[in-house]
C-alpha cells in the first residue's frame, strides 16, 4: 500500500525553520500500530493522520515517534496547510479531536492559517516540584501549571535562552512537560510580547522547536499579565517560530505561516 506524506515547517514562511510535521490522509483509519510506525519512522516532532467524514469534518490524530498525543498545534497547522493547498476553494476546515473537541481553521487575510483552539490557562503552583527545581539551572520566578506542561516565568530573556536542563530529573515530572518563558523586553525581541522554550523529556523528547498547544496556555497567562489580548509569541529553539495569539474568553485563536518542505510517497 502507497500513502501519500507531506512535510511541512509549521510557524514559518521560511524551509528548515519553525517546527516540522508530517501529514497523511487516508480513507480509514490505518491500525494504531501502524500509524505509531510510520510516526517512529519520520522521527518528527509529531506526524498527523487524517480521515474525513460524510459531514465534511477532518478527524486528526497526531502521534510522535513513541507516543499518540493528545493535541498538537504545529501539525494541526501543518495538516490545514495541506488541506487548504489540494482545496484552494475552501475557506474554512472543521477539524474533530477527542480530546479538544471541533477544531475550526481559516485562512486571514494576511495569509496565514488561524486555528481556533481551547484556552488552557494554567494556574499557579504554590508548592515547586524538587525534580522541576533541581532540572533547571535557573530557579524560576514562579511557576504554574495546566494538564500539559509546567510554566516557569523567569525575569529575562537571558534566562529562557541558557537555562541548562537535568533531563532525568524532568523525566520525573511525567506525564507533564515543561515551558520557560518571560516578557519580551529587549531591542532583539522587540517584535514580541513574550517568548519561551518547550521541554518534553517526560514524554520522550528533548526541546520542541516550536509548540503551538503551549501557546493556548501561554497566550492566556501573559494576556492576563500584559493587560492585552492580541499577543505576538516568539519560540526560542534553534529553529525559531512567530505565534500570532488572540485570546477571546475561553477560546485562543492561534494563526501562523507554514510552508511546504515535501511531498512523497511511503510503502507500507
Amino acid at each position: 500500500m502507497q500513502l501519500e506524506i507531506n512535510v511541512i515547517d509549521a510557524f514559518t514562511d521560511t524551509v528548515f525553520k519553525g517546527n516540522s510535521a508530517a501529514v497523511v490522509i487516508t480513507d480509514n483509519w490505518l491500525t494504531d500500530d501502524l500509524m505509531q510506525s510510520i510516526a517512529f519512522e519520520n522521527n518528527l516532532s509529531e506526524t498527523a493522520f487524517m480521515v474525513l467524514d460524510d459531514k465534511g469534518i477532518y478527524h486528526i490524530r497526531w502521534f510522535s515517534p513513541f507516543t499518540e498525543i493528545a493535541f498538537c498545534g504545529h501539525a494541526t497547522l501543518a495538516s490545514a496547510f495541506v488541506l487548504f493547498n489540494k482545496n484552494p476553494h475552501l475557506d474554512c476546515i472543521k477539524f474533530s479531536a477527542k480530546a479538544v473537541g471541533i477544531l475550526t481553521i481559516v485562512q486571514t487575510d494576511d495569509s496565514k492559517i488561524q486555528m481556533d483552539f481551547p484556552n488552557t490557562k494554567p494556574e499557579k503552583v504554590d508548592s515547586i516540584p524538587d525534580s522541576l527545581l533541581a532540572g533547571l539551572s535557573i530557579a524560576p520566578i514562579e511557576v504554574y501549571k495546566n494538564a500539559q506542561a509546567y510554566f516557569v516565568i523567569y525575569n529575562a530573556e537571558s534566562d529562557v535562552l541558557t537555562v541548562a536542563r537535568d533531563n532525568e530529573q524532568l523525566k520525573q515530572l511525567a506525564p507533564l512537560d515543561v515551558v520557560v518563558t518571560c516578557q519580551a523586553k529587549s531591542a532583539d525581541y522587540k517584535n514580541y510580547d513574550f517568548i519561551s522554550r518547550y521541554f518534553w523529556p517526560a514524554n520522550g523528547g528533548d526541546e520542541d522547536p516550536v509548540t503551538g498547544s503551549a501557546h493556548t496556555a501561554l497566550a492566556p497567562l501573559w494576556a492576563e499579565r500584559l493587560g492585552k489580548n492580541h499577543l505576538v509569541a516568539y519560540q526560542a529553539s534553534k529553529r525559531g517560530g512567530i505565534l500570532d495569539c488572540v485570546v477571546a474568553g475561553d477560546r485562543v485563536m492561534i494563526s501562523g505561516n507554514a510552508v511546504q518542505y515535501m511531498t512523497g510517497f511511503i510503502t507500507v
